[in-house]
């Protein structure tokens, strides 16, 4: 089945994360919080950044994607596994599905980015090209389904994705003794909804900020409706976040999220340098949200000990002339 179903799943509770996080432990990084003394006076806060720009595969996704493969009974398992991805999923299913022997297939519209098409290639396996939309990718996923057998890994919408997601939560409590907000970015939902499931669970007191771009806002509007909305645009820089949320995440981040932050595409471009000039950190757009958003509402914070999650480093370096963004 695709992702078309149209009922929620029941989300994972701590107890899953933790499960989770002993489960893939031996196949991820445990990424470091790293402090940044410049931008903490630039902003007023004490900043930490959860780097998953570090992890296997150049992003957060290979948790989930880890977690879910590692989850199947064998009967499935033999049959491989199969995704849609444009990205970061794309590959870390297939590292996934590679660490437990198994086949997999990914499905990628054929204008995904250069770098992430051949970071599956390098993992052995050959995309299954097709048009970019939603419903060509979908019917592409279906016919290999058919042919295969394999199972579906959903790159957000699946419990044991998000459970693995959350481990990022539950590692930031663990590493720092004092946090009073934590900020996440917010494209399908898989990571927020699990940093909000983990982090909510064992410290309630703690502020969680979802950040997206103003040309990818549907999970703003979506909140503020009280009702899952879809984007209306797909040309925001933070490709990684023009994505809806899912029927199983939705209801997660309405719950329990403390608001969502919106950022212009000129600051998520200047977030991107700053991380590099000021704290040595290679992320993708859609990772430097975070630090944009934070920027941008920083009056807000004043005096706060912040964590933002980078969620991810792929960024295409040829499309990328940081001397050029555009300077604060």
């Amino acid at each position: 089945m695709t992702d078309s179903a149209n009922s929620p799943a029941k989300p994972p509770n701590l107890t899953d994360i933790q499960d989770a996080s002993q489960r893939i432990a031996d196949h991820i990084y445990r990424t470091p919080l790293i402090e940044c003394d410049r931008l903490s006076q630039q902003l007023g806060v004490s900043l930490r950044f959860k780097p998953e720009s570090l992890q296997h595969e150049g992003s957060f996704k290979i948790r989930g994607a880890t977690n879910a493969v590692l989850c199947l009974p064998e009967t499935l398992a033999r049959n491989g596994v199969i995704a849609h991805s444009s990205g970061n999923h794309a590959a870390a299913l297939a590292r996934a599905a590679m660490q437990r022997s198994i086949p997999a297939a990914i499905v990628m519209p054929h204008n995904s980015s250069p770098r992430k098409l051949n970071a599956v290639r390098q993992l052995g396996i050959e995309p299954h090209l097709c048009e970019p939309s939603s419903e060509e990718r979908e019917k592409a996923t279906e016919r290999l389904i058919q042919s295969t057998k394999a199972t579906l890994i959903h790159a957000y919408d699946d419990p044991n994705v998000i459970a693995g997601q959350g481990t990022v939560g539950l590692e930031i409590i663990e590493q720092v003794d004092q946090v009073d907000s934590i900020f996440v970015p917010v494209g399908g939902g898989g990571l927020l909804s699990g940093v909000l499931i983990a982090v909510k669970t064992l410290r309630p007191e703690v502020k969680i900020y979802g950040c997206e771009p103003n040309l990818a806002d549907d999970a703003y509007r979506s909140l503020k409706a009280g009702k899952r909305l879809m984007p209306t645009r797909y040309d925001s820089i933070a490709d990684g976040l023009r994505t809806a949320l899912g029927l199983t995440t939705f209801p997660v981040i309405h719950r329990l999220v403390d608001d969502i932050l919106l950022v212009d595409e000129h600051e998520i471009q200047s977030a991107t340098r700053l991380l590099a000039e000021t704290a040595g950190l290679v992320a993708e757009p859609s990772g430097a949200v975070t630090l944009a958003a934070l920027k941008r509402h920083r009056e807000r914070f004043q005096g706060d000990s912040v964590v933002a999650v980078i969620s991810g480093g792929n960024i295409e370096m040829s499309r990328c002339q940081l001397g050029r963004l555009p300077s604060d």
